[in-house]
């Protein structure tokens, strides 16, 4: 990947955007994008839609979610403790024992997740995953008005954890799904200003996928694209115990993954294979007969119907402070799906048969 690449995708993950609270991120977007787009804007819901070649046919909407899974306050006590709420599909058995920054109005508050020591607990309480609201986050205040003086109910959470590489091309980040997709969607938009493509080109960051593609719903409503892809992450089935029965063979290093089932138009498939084979890209293939639990589920619907598909990128460790994926699964991604829209032509038709 090249350095500047690797420096935006960087300082991408390490932004906090919990759902709702995007914006910090989006501004990492569009300052990266300026000099390749010719629009960028961002809509009431924050969706940043940033357009190549507007005059362009057909229009090509790529869409990747900006925000993360977090926390947030929910109530403090008079002890200066802090109780919170997820954001998003959070495991609460990985939140005992986390640092955590809560973003209070004067910047980034530390803490940490405390619960009763092991040796406190009786025999069955070892067993128990504690839940949300039996958990709590010690700031190191005093008592409440301290905690008031640097936090306020409302404020996000998210996990102290940022980008990191732990040999070769393997990468760690808390919140890569889905600020990879972000990141893919606005890599092939510079990838194809280089090529000069005759489609319109529409890399859209979403916002709120995690709390049900509500970003997506309205950018894809807007935008009014012919073809619509999601660029998400997908479930790696390379470590111990993977189920590869329920799931398929996935693993890192091998490309990305592409689908077939309901929420993928078949042309769009058969074209991205054709895509992938053209430009010598590796990809892995998965099932996905129902729900995809991207934001194409929703593109899919909107107004009169949008031919869908996803692309998603092996990641192990979903929706846990620890995300690991390979660079170069991300820079293949970003690579098929501009090699994709040039493909394209104004005639061209994704009516199914």
């Amino acid at each position: 990947m090249r350095e500047e690449s690797r420096s935006f995708l960087e300082r991408l993950v390490n932004t906090p955007s919990p759902s709702g609270f995007e914006w910090p991120a989006q501004e990492v977007i569009r300052e990266y994008l300026t000099p390749y787009a010719d629009d960028i804007r961002v809509d009431v819901m924050g969706n940043l839609i940033a357009t190549l070649n507007p005059e362009g046919k057909p229009r090509v909407m790529l869409a990747g979610h900006c925000d993360e899974i977090g926390l947030m306050v929910r109530f403090i006590t008079e002890e200066g403790f802090v109780h919170f709420s997820p954001i998003g599909g959070v495991d609460p058995h990985l939140v005992t024992g986390q640092k955590v920054n809560i973003r209070g109005r004067n910047g980034a508050v530390l803490g940490v997740v405390g619960k009763k020591a092991i040796h406190l607990m009786e025999a069955d309480e070892r067993k128990k995953v504690l839940d949300f609201h039996q958990q709590w986050i010690d700031i190191g205040a005093r008592n409440r008005e301290e905690a008031e003086d640097r936090i306020a109910v409302g404020d996000p959470i998210t996990f102290a954890h940022e980008f990191d590489q732990l040999g070769g091309e393997i990468a760690v980040a808390r919140s890569f799904d889905d600020k990879m997709g972000s990141f893919v969607c606005a890599e092939a938009l510079r990838l194809a200003r280089e090529r000069r493509i005759g489609a319109c080109l529409v890399a859209v960051s979403t916002v709120q996928e995690e709390v049900g593609a509500r970003g997506a719903a309205t950018s894809a409503f807007s935008v009014q694209p012919d073809v619509a892809i999601a660029v998400d992450v997908g479930h790696a089935t390379d470590y111990p115990d993977a189920d590869k029965k329920r799931v398929g063979d996935t693993r890192l290093g091998r490309g990305p993954i592409l689908h077939r089932g309901a929420n993928i138009n078949p042309v769009v498939a058969e074209r991205l294979f054709a895509a992938a084979k053209s430009a010598g890209i590796g990809y892995q293939m998965q099932a996905m007969p129902g729900r995809s639990g991207t934001d194409a589920w929703e593109m899919q619907i909107a107004r009169g119907g949008i031919a869908t598909a996803v692309v998603s990128v092996p990641l192990r460790y979903m929706h846990t402070p620890i995300e690991v994926m390979h660079l170069g699964d991300i820079e293949a991604s970003a690579a098929l799906l501009a090699e994709f829209a040039a493909g394209l032509t104004p005639d061209v038709s994704f009516v199914p048969g």
